[in-house]
C-alpha cells in the first residue's frame, strides 16, 4: 500500500513548478488531490491529467490566494470535495523584487495577502477539518535563512513570517496530532526562475552543490513531512537549497 493511500491533500498555487511537482508526487503515493491556480486554465488541466495519471483523484479549482475568501474557501471546497481533508501544503505564493525604495503599497499589500494572510487563513480553516494525525506544510523561501543581496526585502519579509506561523501552529495543535513544518526550496528551476535564465550564474554560485534543484527534490521533501515517517516531526524548518544557506 502507498504510504498516502486514502489520503486527501490540498496543494495551493499547484499548477506548475513546485506545487504541480508536489501535487503529482502526492498522486503516485496513492492520495487523492486538489490544488488551486489562479490563472492557466490549461496548465492547471494538464496537472490534473498527470495526477489522474498517477493514479490519485484530481480537482481543480480557480482560487486567488489574495483574496481572504478565496484563501479559507478554498479548504472547505476541498473538504468538501474529497470527503476529508488530511494535508494541507501552502505553496502558494508571489515574489516581488526591488529597491526598498521603489515598493509601491499596492505591492506590499499583495505580496503580504498572498503570501502570509493566505497561509494562515488556509491553515485556519484547514484545522477545523482535520482529524489526528492531519499535516500542514509550507513553502517558504531560502532567504529566509541568507539574504544574499539587496532587493530582496518585502519577499523575504513575508516568507519569514511563515517560518513564526509554522512554530505557532506546530505548538498549538502539538495536542491533537496535527504537525506543522515548512521547507525552504534554493533557486529551484522552475518556469519562473529557469536554470538557463539570465540570473542563474549568481544564484549557482551561491549554492554548495553548484546547481539549481528541481522542483522533484522540493517535492519529495514535502510529501515526507506529510507521510507517517514524520509523525514525530514538527515545528522543524527544512532546507532543500543545494547548501545555499550552509
Amino acid at each position: 500500500m502507498s504510504s498516502m493511500s486514502g489520503k486527501a491533500v490540498l496543494v495551493t498555487g499547484g499548477s506548475r513548478g513546485v506545487g504541480a511537482a508536489t501535487a503529482v508526487r502526492f498522486a503516485r503515493e496513492g492520495a487523492d488531490v486538489a490544488f488551486t491556480y489562479v490563472q492557466g486554465e490549461d496548465r492547471a488541466r494538464e496537472v490534473a491529467a498527470r495526477i489522474e495519471a498517477a493514479g490519485g483523484k484530481a480537482l481543480a479549482l480557480r482560487a486567488d490566494a489574495g483574496s481572504a475568501g478565496d484563501a479559507a474557501g478554498a479548504v472547505e471546497w476541498a473538504a468538501d470535495a474529497l470527503g476529508r481533508l488530511d494535508v494541507l501544503v501552502n505553496n502558494v505564493g508571489v515574489g516581488v523584487l526591488g529597491p526598498l525604495e521603489t515598493l509601491t503599497l499596492a505591492e506590499v499589500d499583495r505580496v503580504l495577502a498572498v503570501n502570509v494572510r493566505a497561509a494562515f487563513l488556509a491553515s485556519q480553516a484547514a484545522v477545523a477539518r482535520m482529524e489526528r494525525g492531519g499535516r500542514i506544510v509550507t513553502v517558504g523561501t531560502c532567504m529566509t535563512q541568507r539574504v544574499p543581496g539587496p532587493g530582496g526585502t518585502l519577499y523575504a519579509t513575508s516568507k519569514a513570517a511563515l517560518v513564526g506561523l509554522t512554530k505557532a501552529l506546530a505548538r498549538e495543535l502539538g495536542d491533537r496530532g496535527i504537525t506543522a513544518n515548512i521547507v525552504h526550496p534554493g533557486p529551484t528551476d522552475t518556469d519562473m526562475n529557469p536554470a538557463d535564465g539570465p540570473y542563474a550564474g549568481p544564484q549557482i554560485q551561491l549554492t554548495a552543490l553548484g546547481r539549481f534543484g528541481t522542483a522533484e527534490e522540493v517535492a519529495a521533501v514535502v510529501t515526507f513531512l506529510a507521510g507517517p515517517d514524520a509523525a514525530y516531526v514538527t515545528g522543524a524548518e527544512f532546507s532543500v537549497d543545494g547548501g545555499h544557506a550552509a
